[in-house]
C-alpha cells in the first residue's frame, strides 16, 4: 500500500476505500500534527519510560515524547514514514514489527495509535507481539475504534485523486472490544479514556505465571 499511503503520510488528501464500496476520508492532517493534539497528549502523557511506537508514521508521537526527555524509537514499514520521522529529529526503524526489533522485552510503553491495533489484519497476534516487546510491567497504550464497532476484518485500499494503491488487510476493532483482547493476549485493561472523539485504552502486560 505504500505508493498512495506515502501521500496521506505527507499530508495530501487522501481516502480510505473498503472492498464493500464504502469510502472515509483519512486524518492526514492530524497525522502529521497539523490538527488536534488533546487525544495524542492523553496517548503519551503518562508514558515516563522508553517507548515504542509500533507504526509510527510520521513520527509525531515520538517527537513528542522526546521533546519531553522520554526514551523513544518509532517503527514502520514504510520508508517515507520513517524518513519524515528521522527528518523531526527522531529516530526511526524501517521494519515490519513483526521481526526482530531493539530492546525486545525491556520496553516500558508500546503505542498503537491512530487505529494501528488492526495492523495485519489479526488483534490477537498484533497484541502478543506487543506484550513480547514490553518488559515484565509495560504498558500497552492503545488507540480503538468508536463503540459498536466490534471486530471487523476489511480488505481495504488507499485513493488519491488520480490513482488508487492495492488492496491491503487490515481491522477495524472498538473500544467494547478492548478487555477481551486484553484477556485473550496477556493483558489487563487498567483504564481508558474518550478524548476528541478518540477511544485510548492504557493496557498493563500481565506476567507469565498469572497469563497461561
Amino acid at each position: 500500500m505504500t505508493a498512495n499511503f506515502d501521500q496521506a503520510l505527507t499530508g495530501g488528501p487522501c481516502r480510505i476505500r473498503a472492498a464493500d464500496g464504502t469510502s472515509r476520508t483519512l486524518p492526514t492532517r492530524r497525522w502529521s500534527g497539523a490538527d488536534d493534539c488533546r487525544a495524542d497528549t492523553a496517548m503519551t502523557d503518562r508514558c515516563d519510560g522508553p517507548t515504542i511506537d509500533l507504526g509510527c508514521g510520521p513520527g509525531r508521537l515520538v517527537a513528542a515524547l522526546l521533546r519531553r526527555g522520554v526514551p523513544a524509537l518509532g517503527v514502520d514499514i514504510s520508508p517515507v514514514a520513517v524518513a519524515l520521522t528521522r527528518a523531526r529529529g527522531a529516530p526511526a526503524l524501517h521494519r515490519d514489527l513483526f521481526e526482530p526489533l531493539p530492546g525486545s522485552g525491556r520496553w516500558s510503553y508500546a503505542l498503537l495509535a491512530d487505529g494501528n491495533i488492526g495492523i495485519g489484519a489479526d488483534p490477537h497476534r498484533l497484541l502478543a507481539r506487543t506484550r513480547e516487546l514490553l518488559a515484565a510491567d509495560g504498558v500497552a497504550v492503545v488507540e480503538f475504534d468508536r463503540p459498536g464497532t466490534g471486530m471487523v476484518r476489511q480488505r481495504l485500499r488507499v485513493e488519491t485523486e488520480d490513482a488508487a494503491g492495492p488492496w491491503f488487510s487490515w481491522s477495524r476493532v472498538g473500544v467494547e472490544q478492548a478487555a477481551r483482547l486484553a484477556d485473550a493476549t496477556g493483558f489487563r485493561v487498567r483504564a481508558d479514556v474518550e478524548v476528541s472523539g478518540r477511544h485510548i485504552v492504557w493496557m498493563d502486560r500481565l506476567p507469565a505465571a498469572v497469563f497461561v
